[in-house]
Parts: structure tokens; C-alpha cells; sequence
């Protein structure tokens, strides 16, 4: 029998892009593979993977009572379940991977996808981070192995807990492009719509910008964000798409012009991310509005695909997003250099460390 290893997160399977590319590598390279995550009332069915999905049914859907809910469930149902290795994606399944692989004497990976503790809406929260910052340092000391999507997030965890963490980037696969008639031009937000994500500078930012925002994604900022279309009274310019289908948003980013992947910097987590939409729209051949922070600016130095910023006003905004939709100078020096980045910052080369890992740990 294949060596089997559970992966465990709290999203929806359908539109997590980053546990599909792992667990489909993993699975091509041999492994059992099943990814356990969450259902939603919304959640659509699931479609054939090459690894085994499970989705668990709460009563809760977001909040304490969820997390408490989702990781009663995790527990139990991982304590039925055969594995050779259990990993936690993140801190919010953390603490059950940690008890069922004492229970079951098993390998535990902790696959940190960003500095948990300080997102902005765990920092800038002192009895929510009281909690998840005592959860932290009770279980990483005991995850010895495990990895994150760069090199200063691997850097804190050394400093924090003394952990040596690989590094292995969520680059976006390297797929041909198909070109497509863009009617019309817009500019592409992706991604989850949480706080911390500049949308109180960036939709006002609209008002001054001749072209449309499109927004594809969800998360804790959602109300918030769409009275502040109301508020600016953009709502002929800013569209909300909601979750999308990883094929079809794919397909929507190739016909955007320009993409936005913009911080605040409230909270480590930010200032180090490593976002999924920067390497989306990369590997869609569109230049991007990023922040200034160092992992952007260090790839960026390389062979710039981005416009970067350090002032995130919506003044700053809108005459960046300007200089970009008329520049086409600029715009297509960006745009060449994406297609050149991508073909070797895919993640075809990016999972050969991946597969080494479970390699090294497990066989």
C-alpha cells in the first residue's frame, strides 16, 4: 500500500487552489493523498480529483464556535483514519493534527502558508490573539518538520520556536496561454476579501479611474467592502463575482489588464506574504499594482512584472493605476517580462522541493 498522508484545512476544497496543486504533485509522485476540509451551504459539489476529498458538515460557519466545532469533528474523524502522516495547513487545524499524531505515532508537518498570529484580523484583536498566539507556541515547538512560501516567514518561525522550515512558493502551474480577445478592460482583484487587503483605499481609489474593478473572491471583509462601493456610490464600477471556479478564474485573469495585489502593513503576516494572485497574474502575462514589501521587491528586482508601491492612499492608487492604463511603454515592458518570468518561476519547477520533502521524511 502507498504511503498515505491527510492534509487538513478549514476552506472549501473547490476553491482552494493551493492544496489542489500540492496534493495532485504529491499524488502524481505516488502518495495516498486525502485532503479533509470544510462544507459550506454555499459549497458546490466537488469535483474528481487524483486524491481522496473529504468535506466535514458543521452546524457553525465562521466565529469560536466554528473553530471549536470544525476541530471536535477533525479529531474524531481523523482518529478512525489510517495515515502514515498528518498535516496541518496552518494554525486552524493545528491542534488535532497534533493529538492524533501523538495517539497514532505518526509524522506531523505543519505547512504555514503565512505568519498566522499576525494577520490584521488576529493582531489588531488582543482576546483572539491572546488565544491563537497560546495555541501557537503550545504545538509548533512540537512540529519539527515543515515548510512556508518564503524565506522570512521561515526566518520568524527560527526566531520564534526554533524550527527550520523548508520554503516552497505557491507559484501557479505553467500552463499555455490562450490568447483571448480582451473586449474590454478591467481591473482584476482575486482573492480572499478579508481585512488587511487595502479595500478601504482601493475601491474609493475607483472614483478617479476610467475603467472597472472586478472582484473575484470572498472572506471577512465582504459587507464592509460593498458598502464601500455604496458609500463612493461605484456600483457601475466595482463588480463583485464572488467565488470562482479555479478554471474559470483563471480564464477571467487572462482577460483582465492589470491585477492588484495590495497590504496594509497591520500585522507581520502582510509585510512578509507571498500572496497566490502575485504568480497568478504573472502566469497570466498581465503587469500588477503590489506593495512594496520585501519578498515582492526582491523577485521584482530580478526582472520587474510589477508596478510597487509603498503608499497605499487611494490618491496614490488611482495615478499608479492611471500611469499604468496609458503607459504603454511601461505596460508592455512588464507584460514581456512576466512571459519570460514564468517559465521558470512555475511550479513545475517548485514542486520538485515539495516532493523531496515527503521524500526525505517519509521513505
Amino acid at each position: 500500500m502507498n504511503t498515505s498522508i491527510i492534509f487538513t484545512v478549514t476552506t472549501d476544497l473547490s476553491y482552494d487552489q493551493r492544496m489542489i496543486r500540492i496534493c495532485t504533485s504529491l499524488a502524481a509522485a505516488g502518495y495516498d493523498i486525502t485532503l479533509i476540509g470544510r462544507k459550506w451551504q454555499s459549497s458546490i459539489p466537488l469535483i474528481t480529483q487524483p486524491f481522496k476529498q473529504k468535506r466535514i458538515n458543521c452546524l457553525f460557519e465562521k466565529g469560536k464556535l466554528f473553530y471549536a466545532e470544525y476541530n471536535i469533528r477533525l479529531f474524531f474523524y481523523l482518529l478512525f483514519k489510517k495515515m502514515d502522516c498528518i498535516v496541518a495547513i496552518d494554525l486552524d487545524t493545528i491542534l488535532p493534527c497534533y493529538f492524533i499524531s501523538k495517539i497514532k505515532k505518526v509524522k506531523r508537518v505543519y505547512d504555514a502558508h503565512e505568519l498566522f498570529c499576525e494577520m490584521k484580523e488576529i493582531v489588531t484583536r488582543p482576546g483572539i490573539y491572546r488565544i491563537w498566539k497560546r495555541i501557537e507556541r503550545f504545538t509548533v515547538p512540537k512540529f519539527q518538520l515543515g515548510y512556508t512560501v518564503n524565506q522570512p516567514i521561515a526566518d520568524e518561525f527560527k526566531k520564534m520556536y526554533g524550527v527550520d522550515y523548508a520554503v516552497i512558493r505557491n507559484i501557479a502551474l505553467l500552463k499555455e496561454i490562450i490568447p483571448v480577445e480582451k473586449k474590454e478592460r478591467f481591473i482584476l482583484y482575486q482573492g480572499a476579501v478579508n481585512e488587511g487587503r487595502s479595500f478601504e483605499t482601493l475601491i474609493p481609489a475607483f472614483k478617479n479611474i476610467n475603467c472597472k474593478l472586478v472582484i473575484c473572491g470572498d472572506g471577512n471583509f465582504m459587507q464592509q467592502a460593498k458598502q464601500l462601493v455604496a458609500d463612493n456610490n461605484l456600483q457601475d464600477k466595482v463588480i463583485f463575482k464572488g467565488k470562482i471556479k479555479p478554471d474559470e478564474l483563471t480564464a477571467i485573469t487572462q482577460q483582465a489588464y492589470i491585477g492588484i495585489t495590495l497590504f496594509d502593513d497591520k500585522g507581520l503576516s502582510n509585510y512578509y506574504s507571498l500572496a497566490n494572485r502575485f504568480f497568478d497574474y504573472l502566469h497570466a502575462g498581465i503587469p500588477q499594482l503590489c506593495v512594496n514589501y520585501p519578498v515582492y521587491k526582491e523577485i521584482n528586482n530580478d526582472l520587474p512584472i510589477a508596478v510597487l508601491v509603498d503608499d497605499i492612499s487611494s490618491t496614490n492608487i488611482a495615478a499608479q493605476l492611471n500611469n499604468l492604463l496609458v503607459n504603454e511603454v511601461l505596460y508592455n515592458e512588464l507584460q514581456q517580462n512576466c512571459l519570460k518570468l514564468r517559465q521558470t518561476l512555475n511550479w513545475q519547477n517548485e514542486e520538485i522541493k515539495l516532493i523531496q520533502f515527503y521524500k526525505n521524511i517519509l521513505e
